[in-house]
């Protein structure tokens, strides 16, 4: 294993970073791509992530069609937005027909154009434009792309094949896709941009992992199923690698074993690709100035007189104010690899304790939830398998549509139930009953990283439209969802971050897009403080020293709410 240097690093015309929420993709991607460019190269970095967190990296207001970069001359930077993708993606279906269809029909077609599964095509349609197109190849020497966590990727990345599918096997015209007839005219171009993804000479493909179990294991179960995808041109990068030096103390010792520990049981998947590492740095990766030193070096600040931090709240009253105020739906959110699905494992197991009756579940497809725990507490727990509740939703859409139609109206039905978009009215439905059960237990809720959660709960608006077509039923657990997570004395929002600048950032946008859905939040979470710990070790001193403005922060946007959770060995 050697530190990751991008003088030695096989480039290609497309690099991709990937990677479990929070291991640092975005930090990686910014910082190679900053590299390439001071090197006099031309560089496009693009953000697909529907909570990228480049606009405060480069301290810029950022669109979908590229902002000039001033400090990195050379760089150019899109940030492509899925909901303002999806619409001006929207309007340039339903505009040609303006004026010369009914407004009823045009009112149709906006209706069957507002779901999630729109944002999906729109956000792919311009990932494929940018890899496909003639133009940006030849006027960039590299096009790098700082991807959304993985889940969301391997799915952006396999709607080519699903959607090229369902147009090809569509004989009715008839879908989830509405009016979309243009779909058709597009499958060339989603051909091409899978195929530039499998060739190893075009791409390469840059898998980010911290060195810890839970990444490593993301890190493998990404690869395996990019490998399936035909992409096999991997890199695996460990980032956050803390180096061993002459004042370890008993912190460090316990980082520097926890990450080591990791690494001598990486999973088999990935033991075959060639593997570099990123050293941990001590400053914060929220300037153009740090991502530059991010690959170069790390100089420690003595920091004279450390006094670890005292907090004003703990977890443990976090809690107790929860049970006193008689939550029934407590969901942990936040951007990926903060800690959300620890934190909803404590905050059940401290309500168990105290004689509640709990449910602890996830909707993150890459969940990780300390079951065991949490069932030798005697707390009941589930999860969304999605390929399991797709089938048992097709199947009651069908069992119901077959006594009512004939044979050919079926095969509309089949159509609809090929379409990626039933996937996520299936998920909704199980989402959506898994919060009913707080008529009779307190449920906690770890939840998918943010752009899919708020994504989720936005469905709860246009859920019942999009069933009523699919001759689907809304079930009163659907009917009670939204109505339950907008009353502030049944539903509670706790917010998870790490006392560093990207995370704090990413929390504040979750905040704000919170409140505009109704939806309360009184809890904040710090997860992962150094700055409570005694540590001795300068270099983690100095850590510690630069996360007491990012906890400052976060006190004022929770006036004063916010519990802090010091790092801890597990």
């Amino acid at each position: 294993m050697k530190e990751f240097n991008i003088n030695d690093m096989e480039l290609t015309k497309y690099l991709f970073f990937t990677g479990k929420g929070g291991v640092g993709k975005t930090s990686l991607a910014c910082s190679t791509a900053i590299g390439l460019a001071d090197r006099g190269k031309k560089i496009l970095l693009i953000s697909t992530d529907p909570a990228s967190n480049l606009q405060d990296v480069f301290n810029e207001s950022l669109n979908g069609h590229g902002t000039e970069i001033k400090e990195v001359p050379g760089l150019t930077v899109v940030n492509l937005d899925p909901e303002q993708a999806a619409a001006e993606y929207r309007e340039s279906v339903i505009a040609p027909y303006r004026g010369l269809l009914p407004v009823s029909v045009i009112q149709n077609m906006e209706e069957q154009l507002s779901g999630s599964c729109t944002v999906e095509i729109a956000a792919f349609n311009e990932f494929s434009d940018f890899i496909t197109s003639a133009e940006s190849a030849k006027e960039y020497d590299h096009i790098i792309f700082d991807t959304a966590p993985t889940g969301h990727t391997l799915r952006m990345l396999q709607l080519p094949s699903a959607w090229s599918t369902f147009i090809s096997e569509s004989t009715h015209g008839a879908s989830c896709l509405g009016q979309l007839s243009g779909l058709e005219t597009r499958k060339e171009i989603y051909k091409q941009a899978v195929n530039t993804l499998a060739d190893g000479n075009a791409t390469r493909l840059v898998l980010v992992s911290r060195p810890d179990t839970a990444p490593l294991k993301e890190a493998a179960r990404s690869s395996k199923e990019l490998q399936l995808l035909g992409i096999k041109n991997q890199l695996l990068v460990i980032n956050g690698l803390l180096q061993e030096t002459d004042e370890m103390d008993t912190l460090s010792s316990q980082i520097y074993e926890r990450q080591h520990g990791a690494m001598n049981n990486i999973p088999d998947t990935l033991k075959g690709y060639p593997i570099d590492f990123v050293p941990l740095r001590s400053y914060n990766l929220s300037s153009i100035e740090n991502i530059r030193r991010m690959l170069l070096d790390d100089k420690i600040k003595d920091v004279n007189g450390y006094t670890p931090l005292t907090p004003s709240h703990t977890l443990d009253s976090l809690v107790a104010d929860l049970h006193k105020s008689g939550k029934r739906v407590i969901f942990t959110m936040g951007k990926g690899g903060v800690g959300k699905t620890t934190i909803a494992t404590e905050i059940a197991l401290k309500l168990k304790s105290m004689g509640t009756s709990v449910h602890l579940t996830t909707t993150d497809p890459a969940n990780h939830l300390n079951y065991e725990a949490a069932i030798k507490a005697g707390i009941s727990v589930s999860r969304i398998d999605e390929e399991e509740v797709l089938e048992a939703y097709k199947n009651e859409v069908r069992s119901k549509a077959a006594s009512v139609m004939t044979a050919e109206d079926m095969e509309y039905i089949e159509e609809d139930l090929r379409s990626p978009c039933t996937q996520e009215i299936a998920v909704f439905r199980a989402f959506a009953e898994i919060v009913d059960k707080a008529e009779n237990q307190v449920v906690v809720i770890d939840t998918a990283p943010t752009g899919h959660t708020l994504l989720l709960l936005d469905a709860t608006e246009s859920y019942h439209k999009e069933v009523e077509r699919t001759h689907g039923d809304s079930p009163e657990s659907v009917k009670k969802l939204l109505p339950r997570l907008r009353n502030e004395k049944e539903t509670e929002v706790v917010i998870v971050t790490l006392p560093e600048a990207t995370p704090v950032f990413e929390a504040q946008r979750l905040q704000a897009d919170l409140k505009r859905a109704g939806i309360h939040n009184r809890w904040w979470v710090v997860n992962a403080c150094l700055s409570l710990t005694e540590t001795k070790n300068k270099f983690l001193q100095t850590k510690a020293q630069n996360e007491l403005i990012w906890i400052k922060k976060v006190e004022e946007l929770s006036n004063g709410n916010t519990a802090l959770i010091a790092w801890k060995n597990s």
